[in-house]
Formats: structure tokens, C-alpha cells, sequence
């Protein structure tokens, strides 16, 4: 409670509260936003924020399947291998996914 009592009597606060105030208020008066004052302020950062690099994916897991049955083994990185979906259709999904090699 203190320190809010030092806050409220704070000149520099003061100050900065009614600056923010007084932005806030030209900014509704000309239809600007926080990123327009930036650019108008420092032109020089609005390029800086579209010139990041692409996140670059993970790599995927090779994984192998071996059918019991016929001792066949399919390696896939995904799961739109034709043999596989076969599979899944003949034998069923929860079957198949247990063929998964460790």
C-alpha cells in the first residue's frame, strides 16, 4: 500500500500517464494504430520484422512395418504409402499401427 501511496504521488508517473493519454487520444483522432507510430517514429524497424527466416520443419521419422503374416516390410515417412493403407483396409487401423518396428 505504501508504494502504491508513492506511485500516486509520483510527478514523473504523472507525467507518463498523461502523455499515454494524450497519444491514445491523437491516435482515435487520426485513426492510427501502435505500428503506425512506430513508422512514423523509426522508419527504419518496419522492415526488420518481415525480414525473418521461415521456421524450418523437423525432419520425419522413417518408420518400418512388418506384416506378420506375410513377413512383408513397408518404411514410410508418413502414412500415405499405398501398401500401408492397404493394409489398414484389409487388416484395420489399431492392427496395423502394432506392426510399428521399435
Amino acid at each position: 500500500m505504501a508504494q502504491l501511496e508513492a506511485m500516486k504521488k509520483d510527478a514523473g508517473l504523472k507525467r507518463e500517464i498523461e502523455f499515454e493519454q494524450k497519444l491514445v487520444s491523437l491516435m482515435k483522432t487520426y485513426d492510427k494504430g501502435l505500428r503506425d507510430i512506430v513508422a512514423i517514429l523509426d522508419p527504419a524497424s518496419v522492415g526488420k520484422a518481415v525480414a525473418r527466416t521461415p521456421k524450418q520443419r523437423r525432419a520425419r521419422v522413417v518408420k518400418v512395418y512388418e506384416n506378420p503374416h506375410t513377413g512383408e516390410l513397408i518404411e514410410t515417412k508418413g502414412g500415405n504409402h499405398r501398401g500401408l493403407k492397404a493394409w489398414k483396409e484389409q487388416y484395420g487401423g489399431p492392427t496395423v499401427d502394432s506392426w510399428l518396428r521399435k
